[in-house]
């Protein structure tokens, strides 16, 4: 096994992600390596489309740098990672740490004390229920969900700062801890404070809690923005 003085990190990203890698570049560390394989994904983002990553996972996973040690691998999709659950796991096995952005995100809610979210998607309504069931299923507590409607993961990442802020707050409910953005193709982290800022509590995305989690797990301090890159489980 080769390993060096980089915190080094495996992430496998839907083929028709534009946001993710940004993102990553954003919240790891200088002392962080991301390498990155890509899968195949047939829009629209329906369950049966979804359901068709989980195959794709284990030959992806042994594409990502051989032989070399990984703090961590990711999983750059919030809906399939719902509908796969724990299949996630078994499909890749056990070469490091696997976080996904559901199962990021309820570590991320239980490390901040949250149980109750607001969830809002850029999504069609059926693709924000696959993520809303998930975390429900999972304890935390969904007081409300809203959908922008779209079905196709490319032009989700073409949404504007502006809109994704005005939708966020749209999408508050008085009875939720914390607001959930969900899909690593949104490109939600750049506003990430300014929705916190506005609403008065924790606004989580997807790959904002994806990436936290990797670092989390590999105990590694971040430095991202919002209150989840404020706590550690460690």
């Amino acid at each position: 096994m080769w390993r060096d003085n980089l915190n080094r990190f495996g992430l496998i990203a839907l083929a028709t992600d534009l946001t993710i890698e940004g993102d990553a570049l954003r919240l790891l560390p200088q002392d962080c390596r991301l390498h990155v394989t890509r899968i195949a994904f047939d829009n629209p983002t329906t369950a049966e489309n979804l359901k068709k990553t989980g195959p794709h996972l284990k030959a992806a996973s042994d594409l990502l740098v051989p032989g070399v040690e990984l703090k961590g691998i990711g999983f750059g999709c919030t809906s399939a990672s719902a509908v796969l659950g724990d299949g996630v796991q078994a499909a890749i096995g056990n070469r490091a740490p696997i976080s996904t952005p559901v199962a990021a995100a309820l570590r991320g809610f239980k490390a901040l004390g949250v149980d109750r979210i607001a969830l809002m998607t850029p999504y069609l309504r059926e693709t924000t229920d696959l993520v809303g069931d998930h975390f429900e299923a999972n304890g935390l507590g969904v007081v409300s969900r809203q959908s922008m409607g779209h079905a196709d993961d490319r032009d989700m990442a073409l949404l504007s700062g502006d809109e994704i802020v005005d939708f966020a707050l749209e999408s508050d409910h008085p009875d939720a801890q914390a607001l959930f953005m969900s899909c690593t193709a949104l490109p939600a982290v750049s506003v990430i404070e300014r929705i916190e800022k506005a609403l008065g509590k924790p606004v989580v995305s997807s790959n904002l809690a994806l990436f936290w989690s990797m670092l989390d797990l590999a105990r590694i301090p971040g430095a991202g923005p919002g209150k989840l890159f404020q706590v550690r489980t460690w």
